[in-house]
């Protein structure tokens, strides 16, 4: 057997952290969004959608807060842990090479639309003859945890956003 014939094995981080992942997160980060007042999310917000939930205790933190509670409750239970929020800004810089790909893959699979004039997203609605892939469990939590911000930044402004999370755009 020759190197070329033996399978091609994917460490943890390349399972999770993959465009295909990433699209299906911002999707689901733009139907929240536009829940709230169906307006569409913008262009800067979808990169911190991966940071976000990509990192498994962030990702729990988001799980474990109410939606009804906001960005800013999070965001302080976040704080507790000084150095989990300082961490966005540098993981957002990290994966936005993952973000924009993600983008692009989302874009391209009819997941949403991206209005470059506008600088937005919109998630195109979920259809009957959509079929949602079926995901394992370490994953299903991503789902609901992206709408779930996508629901929170609706509620403010970019700057706030930025201003809450302790980030740069």
């Amino acid at each position: 057997m020759t190197d070329s014939d033996q399978p091609i094995r994917l460490n943890e981080a390349a399972l999770v952290q993959n465009e295909a992942l990433g699209a299906y997160a911002l999707w689901k980060f733009g139907l929240g969004f536009q829940d709230r007042d169906g307006q569409a999310a913008t262009l800067p917000l979808a990169f911190l959608v991966l940071p976000l939930i990509l990192h498994a205790s962030t990702l729990e933190m988001v799980s474990s807060t109410f939606k009804a509670s906001g960005l800013h409750l999070f965001a302080s239970k976040l704080s507790e842990q000084r150095e989990d929020l300082i961490a966005i800004h540098g993981r957002a810089l990290s994966l936005r090479q993952l973000s924009l790909e993600s983008l692009m893959r989302a874009e391209l699979s009819g997941l949403i639309r991206i209005d470059p004039a506008a600088a937005t997203v919109w998630a195109i609605g979920p259809y009957d003859e959509m079929a949602v892939p079926s995901l394992p469990e370490r994953i299903r939590r991503i789902g609901p945890a992206c709408e779930k911000v996508g629901y929170w930044f609706a509620g403010l402004t970019d700057q706030q956003v930025a201003h809450t999370l302790r980030v740069e755009f």
